[in-house]
């Protein structure tokens, strides 16, 4: 089978052909549909600082937000069955750690990611545990299920942000998590979510189209000029998914006494903040990365009820053989959610790359 994998510590990746994998104990095989471009897909994908602990397990097949079909399963594997169409939580406990014996897997001192630390789903097929599988709601497509990881990831980090209803909301950041995030702010009762990008013209347009009117572009615009002309004055809560340093300050300077900044992006750089303005301010500064069981029940839930509220999120479909032309895409931020899909043909997608 084709797969794109990260074979060298350098940029880029490979196509590699290589035999379908077969499940193991408690595993079944999935057949993949769909295949959504991560953030830090992109960041292996260059190469970026903070990844180095990948070299001794290349080649990996990339990819982690997906969907298909269970094609095999292990004998005694009874929670899904061959032709359940699933999506799959790519995050793995390992079962002992204190986490997973105080019940917060999320938490795993040793998880193990498909995609990342092993094989994942930019490839025809891929195992997993069958514990991490979801069943689809029916009237949920595999390219929505894509989004499923993504969406929990936003979901997470609006509940670790501890957005309230009626909550002003300052999201840093146009990617799929920052868009993500938005719209779980808003589903949560934010009544001002404003959107903020930089030279992004195209996901600050998918940000509008989702419902957004409230969207600045730093790059014409100063943050606190817009902040304070939006909102009438600091916001409650700050979301970061830039991946870049400086948001970071940028945030907390919009952020009132006694808010919350939930940094989501991965960042290759450390950041310098004030730490007497953050105690004096009673800043509080959160990380989030992730989620929880519980987040993909609800997660799915909610596609089935308005799947089609978050389909703008998708802006192109490509094959597999065309992987490398969709992370293009997401690096020149001509993207907004690249789907790879397996069996799409190529011939397809001339005229969105």
């Amino acid at each position: 089978m084709l797969a794109v994998q990260k074979a060298m510590p350098e940029t880029g990746f490979t196509l590699a052909e290589v035999p379908i994998p077969s499940p193991g104990a408690g595993e079944v095989l999935v057949e993949v549909e769909a295949c959504g471009i991560c953030g830090s897909d992109v960041h292996v994908y260059q190469w970026t600082s903070g990844y180095e602990w990948m070299k001794p397990l290349m080649p990996v097949t990339i990819g982690h937000e997906f969907a298909g079909r269970v094609v095999e399963t292990a004998p005694g594997v009874t929670s899904v069955s061959k032709g359940d169409r699933v999506t799959v939580w790519p995050s793995m406990s390992c079962g002992a750690c204190q986490a997973c014996r105080e019940a917060q897997p999320e938490h795993c001192e040793r998880k193990v990611t498909l995609g990342l630390t092993r094989n994942g789903a930019f490839a025809t097929h891929v195992t997993t545990p069958a514990s991490q599988c979801f069943v689809l709601p029916d009237n949920v497509d595999f390219e929505l299920a894509s989004l499923t990881e993504p969406l929990c990831v936003g979901a997470r980090a609006v509940e670790v942000g501890d957005v309230k209803l009626g909550h002003t909301v300052v999201v840093l950041g146009v990617g799929m998590i920052g868009l993500a995030i938005a719209l779980m702010a808003r589903r949560a009762g934010a009544s001002t979510v404003i959107v903020v990008g930089k030279d992004d013209p195209v996901r600050l347009e998918v940000a509008r189209n989702l419902g957004f009117s409230d969207t600045v572009d730093l790059a014409a615009s100063d943050l606190a000029t817009e902040v304070q002309r939006i909102a009438g004055g600091k916001v409650d809560r700050v979301f970061e998914a830039t991946g870049v340093t400086a948001s970071i300050r940028d945030g907390l300077s919009v952020l009132r006494r006694g808010g919350v900044l939930t940094v989501t992006g991965i960042h290759s750089k450390p950041v310098e903040i004030g730490l007497t303005d953050l105690v004096r301010n009673k800043h509080q500064l959160r990380g989030s990365h992730g989620a929880t069981r519980a987040t993909w029940v609800t997660v799915l839930k909610l596609l089935a009820q308005c799947g089609e509220e978050f389909r703008p999120l998708i802006s192109h479909r490509v094959p597999l053989a065309e992987t490398v032309l969709g992370f293009e895409l997401s690096i020149r931020k001509q993207a907004s959610k690249v789907v790879v899909m397996p069996k799409l043909a190529a011939a397809n997608t001339k005229d969105q790359l």
